[in-house]
């Protein structure tokens, strides 16, 4: 199975809560874990915020995961489908559109723990 492992959920991995476990154990599993660049950027912000160790974050990003770098084309489709659920709910990430188009293309099952992603079958919230 491949997954694409939210921000949200590495701020749980790193923190060690029962959805960071879960998490821990998808990644010494067999399973292909991906995520983004944009992600790290949103983890180390929050790590930085917190005031806690930044480099620790990045190199578990990078060190679990395979870094999925966005084409031309996904970033089009996410830009699509940014403007279609801010059109729908108000509000919308756009770093969200983007995890579920990468995910399409990856064939890949996002995990978070954000709400945002509920109402997309190519998510499963911890």
């Amino acid at each position: 199975m491949n997954y694409l492992i939210d921000s949200s959920l590495w701020i749980e991995y790193l923190s060690g809560s029962r959805a960071g476990e879960e998490v821990n154990k998808i990644i010494n599993s067999d399973d292909e874990i991906y995520s983004l660049a944009v992600i790290i950027s949103e983890v180390t912000s929050k790590v930085r915020r917190s005031k806690s160790n930044v480099e620790l974050a990045y190199e578990s990003v990078i060190k679990n995961s395979r870094i999925f770098d966005i084409s031309p084309k996904i970033a089009k489709e996410a830009g699509i489908l940014h403007a279609t659920m801010k059109d729908k709910y108000g509000s919308f990430p756009l770093v969200d559109s983007l995890i579920i188009c990468s995910a399409r293309a990856l064939n890949a099952k996002i995990l978070t723990t954000d709400n945002h992603f509920k109402s997309f079958k190519e998510a499963r919230i911890l």
